[in-house]
């Protein structure tokens, strides 16, 4: 009997040990995406007319269909960014995505599409082929482009981490909510809000340890012609 109650025993302090230890996660997940959150709060727009001018606009990448459309969510982002250059709320574009293949190029779909959809001056179009993450396209942003201020556009969702990256590199940043064209259903809403919440984790732990990008290379002043980073 006494070794059946040692059995027990020691199974039950496993079993709580790891019930506490997962008890601990999930509250230090949740901790560190209300921090994000609350944190950026008063920094994100869901009305154009609100937005402070800011020199530049920034559309982080999203998926392309057939290497050549944008998806919706793109187009969400693309449209909302056109709402702040025609009112003259920013005056240069910084279109960042996906560009690591040949077979996938999401900068440059994005930059037809907004060609193709509305008259806009092209030198104000730029382009950074190496936004493979939202941390990515920020740092760049701050690093390659010498962007200072910025308005970010992109879901509900992402606005919150891509302005706390934004903000916590140093740029003075905002987000606009981009209006949805077409709504989307609960179940793409719900799978990208459970897939942020591990993202806004990534995202502190890439500030704290101040991760470097994939690719830096030479700066290209926002402030100077878009058309060279037409690559």
């Amino acid at each position: 009997m006494g070794g059946k109650n040692k059995k027990h025993n020691f199974f039950k302090k496993i079993v709580l040990s790891f019930i506490t230890i997962l008890i601990l996660t999930i509250f230090f997940i949740a901790g560190i995406n209300i921090y994000i959150c609350q944190s950026v709060s008063s920094y994100i727009y869901d009305n154009p007319d609100d937005i402070p001018e800011k020199y530049t606009v920034i559309v982080p990448g999203a998926a392309v269909v057939g290497n050549k459309s944008v998806s919706f969510v793109l187009r969400d982002r693309i449209e909302g960014a056109m709402t702040l250059i025609d009112s003259g709320k920013c005056q240069k574009f910084l279109v960042s995505g996906d560009h690591g293949t040949k077979e996938y190029d999401e900068v440059n779909a994005s930059r037809k599409y907004v060609l193709n959809m509305h008259n806009i001056d092209e030198s104000i179009i730029f382009m950074d082929h190496a936004g493979f993450s939202t941390y990515e396209t920020m740092y760049r942003a701050r690093d390659v482009f010498c962007v200072e201020d910025c308005c970010i556009v992109t879901q509900k969702f992402h606005v919150y981490r891509a302005v706390y990256i934004a903000r916590k590199l140093g740029l003075n940043a905002v987000g606009y909510i981009a209006p949805e064209i077409n709504e989307f259903g609960k179940k793409s809403h719900l799978t990208w809000e459970v897939r942020e919440v591990l993202a806004r984790v990534k995202a502190f732990f890439d500030l704290l340890f101040q991760t470097k990008p994939t690719y830096l290379g030479d700066q290209i002043p926002i402030t100077g012609d878009g058309h060279t980073t037409w690559k």
